[in-house]
């Protein structure tokens, strides 16, 4: 581990509240007072509970990449927690890869990563056009919907649970249940029940019946894992493959719509979509403040003293805003630098997939509806409450109407 120089005490009277109201609203403000106290901040995650925050980018990846100092088992900081706190849903242990170290979490993700190679980039495809033609049927003789609750997660909703064998019909009890979960306010615990219930349905089914789905590999993986460990491997990639891809989706479309000159280019492909996407990534990233760690033993790093069982959240969001304010010119389009796929052991496992799944969804539905108009201007638009995401409460938009599909008609 790397001695630091100039190590600090933070104020514990004044951290940086990120449950509040108005870190919803506007986050640059909060992840301003959080660099200033260094490359290290002190803030409350909920009323309370206390984090030390990650807000530069060399401390962010020294954290990622030391496995010795850092763990992801959040046990020992358990303990010291209420029984009702609201963080509980996103931050409590579970056996699976998320929250494991060393050989434990290589046979995870070794498990997850055999199972994601498996789908092929056509069928991905395919699923995700299936999930925008059945949206698009639904409000296209509207004239009008919201991006965020008719499109961006009922979206995730259909292409997950087809990927995890489950039926159209069952998607918006995923979506309640997430999204109360991630926000982690009064109903977190009410929807991390809910969720935790609709995994443990799925598989008790699977144990029983397989099917080609994940779900059913995971139980037949050669890493043998057992039907408990496979229930919470699925309660993880569901979670993360749905929440911040909904929430990559809703908030590149609202990038792009907010620009018509930005929107032209798209809609004519003159310009990808993956820009606006990688734009997001940049600016908006959809699960801002996570990569949770916690020191072994207190330890110094990077001028600031961590102590044991508290957590280290990475401010993905916080990184993005210092890179957009120091950065000279313009950006190469498949520039990685704002590390919202974390790196190291822990780094996203399914960039791809998550990639593929949004720029295909926001293609789609550009081409179905192609003069799609924001009804309010950006600056207007509100934002979900909770520590962890940037996700939008919604995105309303008009369109020129158009009648559901015919049963021969193509995408």
């Amino acid at each position: 581990m790397t001695t630091y120089p100039a190590q600090h005490a933070f104020s514990r009277s004044m951290p940086v509240r990120l449950w509040e109201d108005g870190f919803a609203q506007d986050p640059y403000r909060y992840y301003a007072a959080l660099r200033a106290q260094g490359a290290v901040g002190w803030a409350e995650l909920a009323p309370g509970v206390p984090a030390y925050v990650v807000t530069d980018r060399q401390a962010a990846l020294d954290l990622l990449h030391d496995t010795e100092t850092f763990s992801h088992d959040p046990r020992a900081w358990e303990a010291t927690v209420a029984e009702d706190c609201p963080l509980l849903g996103m931050m409590r242990w579970r056996p699976n890869t998320l929250f494991a170290d060393g050989a434990a979490h290589v046979r995870y993700r070794t498990a997850l990563l055999d199972v994601f190679d498996e789908i092929e980039p056509h069928d991905l495809r395919a699923r995700v056009h299936r999930a925008v033609r059945l949206l698009v049927d639904r409000i296209g003789t509207r004239g009008e919907a919201d991006l965020v609750t008719d499109f961006a997660r009922p979206l995730m909703a259909l292409v997950f649970n087809n990927l995890f064998g489950l039926p159209d019909e069952a998607g918006d009890r995923l979506d309640e249940g997430l999204g109360k979960m991630m926000e982690g306010g009064a109903q977190a615990a009410e929807g991390e029940a809910e969720f935790g219930e609709y995994v443990l349905e799925l598989i008790a089914a699977k144990a029983e019946r397989r099917g080609d789905d994940l779900p059913s590999r995971l139980l037949d993986h050669p890493a043998g894992l057992t039907p408990e460990e496979v229930t919470w491997q699925v309660f993880l990639t569901l979670g993360a493959g749905h929440e911040p891809t909904a929430n990559l989706v809703s908030n590149a479309l609202s990038r792009i719509l907010g620009n018509p000159a930005y929107y032209s280019t798209l809609t004519s492909g003159a310009r990808p979509v993956m820009d606006a996407v990688v734009e997001v990534l940049h600016h908006e990233t959809p699960l801002a403040n996570y990569g949770i760690h916690y020191a072994r033993r207190g330890v110094s790093f990077h001028g600031a003293w961590l102590q044991a069982a508290v957590p280290v959240i990475i401010s993905y969001g916080a990184l993005a805003h210092a890179a957009e304010q120091s950065a000279a010119g313009g950006r190469h389009p498949n520039d990685a630098s704002h590390l919202s796929w974390s790196a190291g052991p822990h780094a996203c496992p399914v960039k791809q997939h998550t990639l593929l799944i949004a720029t295909e969804a926001i293609e789609r539905l550009t081409q179905w509806l192609p003069d799609l108009e924001p009804v309010l201007p950006r600056e207007r638009l509100r934002w979900r409450p909770g520590p962890f995401h940037r996700s939008l409460t919604s995105l309303p938009v008009r369109f020129s109407p158009r009648a559901p599909r015919s049963p021969g008609e193509s995408s």
